[in-house]
Order: structure tokens, then sequence, then C-alpha cells
């Protein structure tokens, strides 16, 4: 786990510090300067640029870091880091025709109920396309063990844009219609510049020869598309029926305030998925079975040990945090706890993704992922109009909770393997009796002292039990690092 450990660790510290700027910029600036009107076009933009990726990058991301070590030879990688370069165009060409035939018709059922959606309904199909050839070249550098500048450039680059320009809006250098343009071109932007590090890690070489596993590859990229589409639907397709559903793009924007602060705790997550995804291939490609099954129940420990905290101190905070934002967005609370709850979840299911989407199994996570996505449209057609975005909320966590239970069971069945241990027991005792003890108690302080005093005490006795307990033995090690020992007595 050294290098997993390494670059996780610096991963995960890149993308705290992208959430730190994207906490700024939602918190604060998006519903100071822009306004819940334009905030909610931002997040509705967002959303359907993401849902859009995984169709128009065809899969490749995931089908490069597949394939990428199948390939032995120095000439036979390049040759075929060249073709899956190509390989996108064969979605983008004509989804990119159709678009613009059939754009009015596309605007006017996307801005039914708002029609401020209509005139920037190109900016969904341009972020799209960006977002797609970013995950196409990240990968890339993935391949070659090299996450972390890919991951800055993710999770960082974009925020600090947004976070000037929106300074921009406030001072008056631009308006709010040109916030949006520049948006998309520092989407662009930032594809352009992964694309530069990507080929300066290795040049592609682009020949006419194919590669020898083609066909194969080919399947496994379409099947990947729409296992990506099942994914991005789970997550982001609650914002589009909220701005298609409701009146009021006010609705998505307090929804997404609430889903980014939930989104907080699956952070461990994506820093570690950067590099246990190649490494999950690598022990695949080799049959590494019992590599595979260490490494499965180790993510899945650290990440609930370490998501659990995260949880605790956004529940045990959340109605601090929302004194400092206009008391509208409050209404988003219940979400949060909703949402977190499904991103813990996320947590414990450790690498079980990638192991699926990196095996021979993966159509049938992929049929039934196709299922769940239609379940979790109609989840969101009935509970949306009745419970507003309390209702987007209740069908993201029915919807996540089943497909974490399916990815399990395929993974159990397939593989004879599972990620849970004794030891997670105790963690979730732990996050119920801290829920319960603590959400109710609070300093009489500014919300600020308040926040930083309660976060400290959970933090210090949380860490403390699970040292004591020597819940997982990675993070102990970590901790050992900080804590100077005392001399044993004779």
């Amino acid at each position: 786990m050294g290098i997993v450990l390494n670059q996780s660790f610096k991963n995960m510290l890149t993308t705290y510090v992208g959430f730190a700027f994207g906490a700024v910029n939602t918190l604060f600036l998006y519903t100071s300067f822009l306004g819940e009107e334009y905030f909610g076009l931002v997040m509705f933009i967002l959303a359907g640029a993401l849902i859009l990726q995984p169709l128009l990058s065809f899969g490749i991301q995931d089908t490069t870091i597949k394939f990428y070590s199948t390939h032995k030879t120095g000439q036979e990688q390049q040759g075929f880091l060249g073709w899956m370069l190509l390989m996108p165009l064969l979605i983008i060409i004509p989804s990119a025709l159709l678009f613009h035939f059939f754009r009015e018709e596309i605007a006017n059922w996307l801005s039914i109920k708002n029609e401020l959606i209509k005139p920037y309904t190109y900016l969904i199909y341009l972020i799209g396309f960006a977002m797609a050839y970013f995950e196409v070249f990240y990968a890339w550098c993935k391949v070659h063990l090299k996450s972390v500048f890919g991951n800055v450039m993710k999770e960082i680059f974009a925020r600090v844009c947004v976070c000037i320009l929106l300074l921009f809006v406030y001072f008056e250098y631009i308006n709010k219609e040109q916030f949006l343009i520049s948006l998309g071109l520092v989407y662009l932007l930032r594809a352009v510049v992964i694309m530069w590090y990507a080929f300066y890690l290795k040049i592609p070489s682009f020949s006419l020869k194919l590669p020898t596993n083609m066909n194969e590859i080919i399947r496994y990229a379409s099947f990947i598309v729409l296992a990506g589409s099942v994914v991005i639907v789970l997550l982001e397709i609650d914002k589009q029926m909220i701005g298609i559903l409701k009146e009021g793009l006010g609705n998505v924007a307090y929804y997404g305030v609430a889903t980014f602060v939930a989104m907080v705790i699956v952070v461990p997550n994506r820093a570690m998925s950067q590099i246990t995804h190649p490494l999950t291939a690598e022990l695949i490609n080799k049959n590494d079975f019992n590599g595979l099954h260490s490494l499965y129940r180790k993510t899945s420990l650290n990440l609930f040990t370490v998501g659990g905290l995260i949880f605790l101190l956004i529940i045990l905070n959340i109605d601090q945090l929302y004194e400092f934002i206009d008391p509208a967005y409050k209404q988003g609370v219940i979400v949060v706890i909703l949402i977190g709850v499904a991103k813990l979840m996320d947590n414990v299911m450790g690498n079980s993704t990638s192991i699926l989407y990196n095996s021979k199994y993966y159509r049938t996570v992929l049929f039934l992922g196709v299922a769940l996505a239609i379940c979790t449209i109609i989840f969101n057609w009935i509970l949306i109009p009745k419970m507003g975005i309390n209702g987007a909320a209740v069908a993201t966590l029915l919807s996540l909770t089943i497909y974490n239970i399916i990815k399990v069971l395929v993974v159990w069945k397939s593989f004879k393997m599972h990620p849970f241990q004794n030891t997670q027991l105790i963690i979730l005792a732990m996050l119920m009796a801290f829920s319960g003890l603590f959400y109710f108690w609070n300093f009489d302080f500014h919300p600020i002292v308040n926040i930083f005093l309660k976060s400290v005490i959970v933090g210090f006795i949380y860490l403390s039990l699970i040292y004591k307990f020597e819940v997982s033995p990675d993070i102990n090690t970590v901790l050992n690092k900080y804590i100077k020992k005392a001399p044993s007595s004779d």
C-alpha cells in the first residue's frame, strides 16, 4: 500500500484544497454575487455536462486503464494510446451534429419550467465535451501512475478560476451572462492543459495498425459508456430533474449547496481511487486475487474510518454552518443528511467499482445499473413534485443503496470476496453513539468558534478510539508518525 498511501495522501490533500475553494465559491461567492437563479442555472448546466461526459468520452478513460498494462512493448503502448485519443470522435462528431440540428427542440424541452435555461443549453454540450477529453487525458496520466497533477487540475484549477470569475462579477468587470460563457472557456482550457501534461509524460504514435485486441477494446468501451452513464445519472440526474420539474432555479441552487456539503464525505474515496483503480486493473490482469482481496478490504476499512469522521463533523455542525448563508438555503439540511448517508455507504464499498469495471463481469453490473438508472428517474419523477428537493435526496439515497448492495453481491458471487470486517462494526457503533450524543450539544459561542471547538473535541475522541482499538493498521501507522510514544517502563 506504499504507493497507494503516498499518492492517495497527495490526491486527498489537493482534493481538499479544491473543496476549500469550492466551499468558498458555493457557500459564499455564488450565493452572494450571482444570485440563486443564476447559481441554479450553473448547477443545471454542470449537471447536464456531467451526464453527457461518459457518452462523449466513449468510456475511453476506463478502457485505457484496463488495457494499457496488457500491451507490453513501448511501441504497442504508444499505438494503443493514439487510438484511445481518436475513439471518442466516433460519438462526439455525430452527437454534435444532432445537437446542432435539434438545438431548438432540446432547448425548449429543458426550459419548460425555467425560461432562463434556454439561451445557455449549448454550454451543456461544450462543457461536456471538455470534461470528456479531460478524463481521457487524465486516464493517460493514471496509467503512468502520475495522478497528482491531474488531480490538481480536476479539483483545484476550475474552482480557482470560478472564484476569480465570481470576483470579477462582484467588481462588475463582467456581467452574469459573460460569467457563464467564461465558465465554458475554463473547462476547455483545463482540457488543453491536461493534454499538454499527458503528452509530456508520453507522446502517442498514431498508426493505422489497430491494436491486436481492438474488438475486445470496443466491446468494453461500449459497455463502459453505459456503465459510466448509469453512475452519473445516479449522481447528477436529480439536479437536472429539479430544474425541469420545479419552477424556480433557486431550488437547484439550494439542492446544489446541500449536495456539495455532503460530497466532502466522498473526497477520500475519490482521492484513493485515482491510484487504486489502475492497481486494481493490474492485479486482475495478473490474476493476483489474494492481493485484490487485501486491497478491497483495506480500501473499504480505511475509507469508512476516514469518511465516518468527516460525516460526523458535517452532521454535527450542519446547523451552525447554514447560519453563514442566506436563510433560504437552510431548507437543504435534510438533503445534507440523506446524501451524507448515501456517500458514506459509497466509502464502505471500497474499490468494488474498480473491481467490476476491470473484470469480465462488468456486463452483469452494467445491465443491473441501467435498470437502476431507470428506477432513479422514476423515483425522482414521483418524489420531486411531492417533496421538492427532499424528494430528490430520498430518490438518490434509495438508488445508491440499491446500487451498492448489487455491486457487493456481484463481487461476492464472482470473486468470493467481500469488503466487510468486524472492526467496521466498531466504526458503525461509534458513528451512531457520536451522532446521538453530540448533535444537540453546542457551545454558546459564535458559530465559527462553536464549529471549531466541537470539531476538535469530536475529532480527538474519535481518532483516539480508532487508535486505541487498532481499527485500521494503516491509519495507526499514519497516526504513529505524529504521536510521540512514551518510553516503555521496565
